[in-house]
Parts: structure tokens; sequence; C-alpha cells
């Protein structure tokens, strides 16, 4: 747009020097010095009205060149905004298109409100990743400001969700304003694949829970329940809320709570806890172990056995958690 308002600031620039000029040299009525400069910018040639002075003649060849420059460099300059934008957007499309196809073990977030765009920058924060499900205009231009992968279309549409990789993702979850599109969304992913974990955003409207767990979601979270909740705890635990807060966040203390999941290569595998040296060697305070029959152990003892599948509950330093990491 920059670049057609300064070739329109330059055109009129030409037409103002022409007529000035000719009104000057030939002493021709602004009108007339208007058609003679129009018909040498554009060449088409003289008839009723020529330049007679010496002066005139000249001045008229200085005219056609740089009207005959001017008009050449409008139709490059507006042809390659128009080009330029549409390729532009032909490739940006087609390299987020390449980004999205080669996700794996995501998660696929439909919708930007302000719920959505919280759970993404969380997302980032613990290098999971992502791609966004948006239909609206503003909210698609936003997701590209935040540099977040992104899909435009609506988030119940088999294609979209298909296209998003949802049967390489490892969760979705929804979060547009409505119920019954978070419903439409979970009943449309769950029939796509069956084993995904879906977690839906729920108004807190009586039933809705109940319809949204019928129509596939795995857990169904309501944003004003537990908003309401974390503001009672505050009232009552607010050393607690501080302390937990610390724990999820990165806070002074540098804690960090994580889930880590127990695979057959972990060196301390069919180990119980005091052999597997968790604690001696890095640092980190197991809190609870979560059985793959979904049996949750709080506090486990020293002689608690560790088995593939196991999800750690750990509490402990950033860097030592993400050595224990590597180890499992």
């Amino acid at each position: 747009m920059r670049k057609i308002i300064c070739v329109v600031i330059l055109f009129i620039l030409i037409l103002s020097i022409g007529t000035i000029g000719y009104m000057t040299l030939e002493h021709l009525n602004f009108m007339d010095s208007l058609y003679l400069t129009a018909i040498s910018i554009t060449t088409v040639g003289y008839g009723d009205i020529v330049p007679i002075h010496p002066l005139g003649k000249i001045f008229t060849i200085c005219l056609v060149f740089a009207g005959v420059g001017l008009v050449m460099y409008t139709f490059s300059k507006v042809t390659e905004t128009m080009i330029e934008g549409g390729l532009r957007d032909i490739f940006e499309r087609r390299k987020m298109n390449k980004k999205v196809a080669g996700l794996r073990n995501h998660y696929i977030v439909c919708g930007f409100g302000r719920i959505g765009k919280v759970i993404c920058q969380i997302l980032q924060e613990n290098n999971r990743p992502f791609v966004v499900i948006e239909k609206n205009p503003e909210e698609l231009k936003n997701i590209e400001s935040e540099g977040f992968l992104e899909l435009a279309g609506e988030a119940s549409d088999d294609e979209v969700l298909l296209k998003a990789g949802i049967m390489k993702a490892q969760g979705l979850i929804a979060v547009v304003a409505s119920d019954p599109d978070n419903m439409y969304i979970t009943l449309t992913a769950r029939g796509l694949n069956p084993d995904l974990f879906i977690l839906a955003r729920s108004s807190g409207t009586p039933g809705a829970e109940t319809k949204l767990v019928r129509a596939g979601a795995s857990k169904v979270i309501s944003p004003y329940y537990i908003g309401a909740r974390r503001m009672a705890q505050l009232v009552v635990r607010p050393t607690v809320i501080d302390f937990i807060d610390l724990t999820m966040h990165a806070g002074e203390l540098g804690l960090r709570m994580e889930e880590l999941l127990v695979t057959d290569k972990a060196s301390f595998v069919n180990k119980n806890l005091l052999e597997s040296g968790i604690r001696k060697r890095f640092d980190v305070i197991v809190v609870a172990i979560k059985r793959k029959n979904e049996e949750m152990l709080f506090n486990p003892g020293p002689t608690t056995t560790l088995l593939a599948g196991d999800i750690l509950i750990v509490l402990g330093d950033h860097q030592q958690i993400s050595e224990l990491e590597k180890e499992v």
C-alpha cells in the first residue's frame, strides 16, 4: 500500500510540473496545459495543441521521458504488489501446511480466544508441539503474530482435523466459545481417533459436562468453576496456593513439578525407589506414582517398585528434573 501511495504522489507531481511548465513556457491556460501534459506523458501523439516555443519542446522531451518512466514504474509496482502478495500468501500457507504435516505426538488446540491463547503460551513454554485451528480471520492474524502453527477452518470438520494430524496427535483441546461447538468437535475427534485424549471446555451450565463426556471427552473443565475454586482457596489456604504456583511456574525457588513416564529403557525399571537412587543422584522428590491401572500411590515408600508404564510425579530443580528426564 505504501508503494502505491508513493506512485500516486509521483504521478500527481509530474502532472503538476507539466501543467505549470506549459503555462509558463507556452503561455497556455490551465486546461490546455493539463491536456498537453496528459497526452505527452501517455505518448498518444499531438493533434490540436502542440508545443511551439523551443524551450517548450525541450521541456516536452524531458516530460515524455519522465512520464513514460513513471508509467512503467507504476505498472511494475502495481503488478509486483499484486503478484508478490498473492505468491507470498501461497508460499507461507504451503510452508505452514508442511510444518503441520510433520507434527508427531502434538496437541490440537481448537479455538484461540482468551483461554486458547493462554493454553498455547503454556504449551510453548513447556516445549510441547501444537497447532491451532481457528476460523475467525482476526484471530488467525493474532495466531500468526504469535508465531504459532495454525489452520484456518471449522474445527468440527473431518478434513480440517485430519489435516491437523489428529491420527498422530497426543491430544485435542476444545476451547471454543459455546458448548454445542465443543460437543461437535469432541464427537468428530472421537470418531476419527478413538484413543485420543480429548480435553473439552464447559460453560458450567447444568448438563453440559455430562453431554461432553458422552460425546467422547476424556476430561471436561469449566473455567468458571476452576476460577471460583482457586479464588476461594487463595482466601482459605493462600500459602499452599503460592507454593503450588511456584512448582507449576518458573518461580523464585526454581522449582518444577513434572510427570515422567517410566519406559522399558529406564535404568531403574523394576527397581524400588531406594535402589533407583533418584533422590540421591538427582535430588528429586517422587511425590506420587500413577500405575497403568490408574491407581495413584501418594508419597511412595523406599520399597515401592518402579514399573514400566508408571508415571512419576516429581518435584525438584529444573536442571535436575531435566537430567532425570533423560534417564527415563
